[in-house]
């Protein structure tokens, strides 16, 4: 039992909290509390004090990987909807499903991840796609359905062409891609009320498909010259590209991107055009852009590539992606805004949205389905996570007894063809233990490219700290016998590295690379197996670290306004004075280290 009498500013501990509140910065004057056991259900039950509390509370992450999570749990949401590389998001409701699939792996095993939602924030993964090798990556795709079978538009610039593959269900079984040899990128499909199918390309142009969607019956023809930002924005380049279109009261709306993907960070917008036909003439909105990253100082970056999808309450959002500041090497991660629809038939955001603030949900139910990242190996094939060079899973690498077995390719991680995945947090940790034969090597990595890869390698029995390329240095021999783990970390962009025997304690090794100055690209955790013969992996550990201010309060004791957080277990959001939909004034509850503080 507490009973405490709160003065301003003092931070007071309390045991026993069953759940956790989001943290509210607050000037109120003192308040004075009466007696109360502080479980979830007796500060909802605490009415004038904590009611208001209660609606900002903060689911805390279900898995113990600590993965950030957009839902905040109190009917609001926090951008990214996908942390992580997924740049080119597509999607569309089915009744009152949701399917969002994105851009490719440069390593072009497996692609085309389908994801499932019912309130488009919090999703579970499918099933791939796409599983042939169709000569390089595939580029930003149109997935949707058209009367009773589901459709992937798939643009492959190495071959200068487009396909298109098939399936009766999300889940598949999907079609063997068809080539419908025309050229462009970011395709985009609509058809009319009466069935005449059409296909957007890059920079304006258009083609007729056939019925079936499979064909295309018309040369390229160019039918929309994209909106002329003005000469003073800083951008990468005009670059029109990502044609999505929707059919809406008698009109159909093209969505497309402009000012260059991965430039400057006033760069890429979305911007809308209109038109009575699916080929035009087109009609630009009066409120382009409709999305836009206006200042370097802003958290997202580059913000584009929107697709527009409707609740079943007739609410309208727009899905998009974008860089956020600071964590570049994420990749393009997807984001998502409420739109509006105006009187004479426009759509735009609403004013008063803030892309970096809590936005109240769409309807619909968590699936509480997640995606767990730390692997025991017990299946009879790779978690779907994980990304490996075409074909090559079945021909390298084997789980058994609760390991898995890779077989040993080139002779350094420039050359040996690593499985990677994408990291969930902006800092995390990940550890394995590695076991190697007498002729070969391997280990964890944070890699960036071949050339471009960091991390820690045992080799008969010496551990090493890897330095990119080639390069390597020693950092401990090993006994025989002895059982050896190793762990990289990116904590906030410096990488981190550890070995350890029993894996209880852990030894630090004495060097630190900033991962902003080491590669340029798109940051992945890899496993590799150099030389010749195998490397064993065993339990395989993922978890997110907590974000730099996780503690929320500065060494006054003065709690931080207006910031984001990923702590040890739940996600939650600081409001500055009078800033936020969440209310203000009330006494909170926060959870750091282990204990909770009022």
């Amino acid at each position: 039992m507490l009973t405490p009498s709160i003065t301003y500013g003092q931070m007071i501990e309390l045991k026993g909290p069953q759940k956790t509140l989001s943290p509210a910065f607050t000037d109120e004057p003192p308040i004075a509390l009466g007696p109360f056991k502080p479980t979830y259900e007796s500060l909802k039950a605490y009415k004038g004090v904590f009611s208001l509390a209660v609606n900002a509370f903060s689911q805390e992450i279900i898995s113990k990987e600590r993965q950030y999570k957009a839902d905040l749990g109190n009917g609001y949401y926090l951008n990214p909807i996908f942390k992580g590389d997924y740049g080119d998001p597509t999607l569309f409701r089915d009744g009152n499903d949701y399917y969002i699939t994105h851009h490719s792996s440069p390593v072009n095993g497996q692609s085309m991840l389908i994801w499932h939602s019912k309130d488009l924030v919090n999703w579970e993964p499918v099933c791939y796609a796409v599983k042939e090798d169709l000569g390089g990556p595939i580029w930003a795709v149109d997935f949707l359905k058209y009367k009773d079978l589901y459709y992937m538009y798939l643009p492959v610039p190495a071959r200068g062409t487009n396909y298109v593959i098939t399936a009766p269900s999300p889940s598949g079984p999907w079609s063997k891609p068809i080539d419908l040899k025309v050229s462009g990128i970011d395709p985009g499909h609509i058809a009319t009320p009466e069935g005449k199918r059409f296909l957007h390309v890059d920079n304006g142009y258009v083609v007729e498909l056939a019925d079936d969607g499979l064909s295309v019956l018309t040369p390229k023809k160019k039918v929309y010259e994209g909106w002329k930002y003005p000469e003073q924005w800083i951008a990468e380049c005009f670059c029109m590209e990502s044609p999505k279109l929707t059919y809406h009261n008698g009109y159909y709306y093209l969505t497309v991107a402009e000012g260059g993907t991965a430039g400057p960070p006033t760069s890429h917008m979305v911007v809308s055009a209109r038109s009575k036909n699916p080929d035009g003439p087109w009609e630009n909105s009066p409120f382009n852009p409709i999305v836009r990253n206006t200042s370097r100082t802003n958290q997202w970056w580059s913000t584009g590539h929107g697709t527009l999808v409707d609740s079943p309450d007739g609410k309208w959002w727009i899905v998009f992606h974008g860089y956020e500041k600071d964590y570049r090497n994420m990749g393009r991660q997807t984001l998502m805004l409420p739109i509006e629809w105006t009187s004479d038939g426009w759509y735009r955001v609403p004013k008063d949205v803030d892309i970096a603030k809590p936005i109240k949900k769409p309807i619909g139910t968590d699936i509480k389905s997640r995606l767990h990242l730390s692997n025991d190996f017990s299946g009879d094939k790779l978690d779907i996570f994980w990304d490996t060079y075409r074909g090559e899973e079945s021909d390298r690498i084997q789980l058994k007894d609760n390991s898995m077995i890779m077989k040993a390719q080139g002779t350094s991680t420039i050359n040996s063809r690593p499985i990677l995945f994408k990291p969930l947090n902006n800092s995390y940790e990940v550890d394995v233990e590695v076991n190697t034969g007498e002729k070969s090597k391997g280990g964890i990595l944070l890699h960036y490219s071949t050339t471009s890869s960091l991390g820690m390698e045992l080799e008969k029995n010496t551990i090493y700290r890897l330095t990119g390329g080639v390069g390597r240095t020693k950092v401990t021999d090993v006994k025989p016998g002895d059982h050896v783990y190793l762990k990289v970390a990116n904590d906030h962009q410096d990488a981190l590295y550890f070995y350890s025997f029993d894996r209880k304690t852990w030894k630090r090794v004495d060097f630190v690379n900033n991962l902003n100055d080491f590669g340029k690209g798109t940051l992945r955790i890899g496993l590799y197996a150099a030389g010749e013969g195998e490397v064993t992996f065993k339990n395989f550990t993922y978890k997110g670290l907590p974000a730099e201010n996780q503690a929320q309060v500065s060494e006054s004791g003065k709690k931080v306004p207006g910031t984001v957080s990923e702590t040890a277990e739940k996600r939650t959001y600081t409001n500055p004075v009078g800033a936020s939909p969440i209310h203000i004034g009330d006494p909170l509850v926060i959870r750091n280290n282990g204990k909770y503080y009022l």
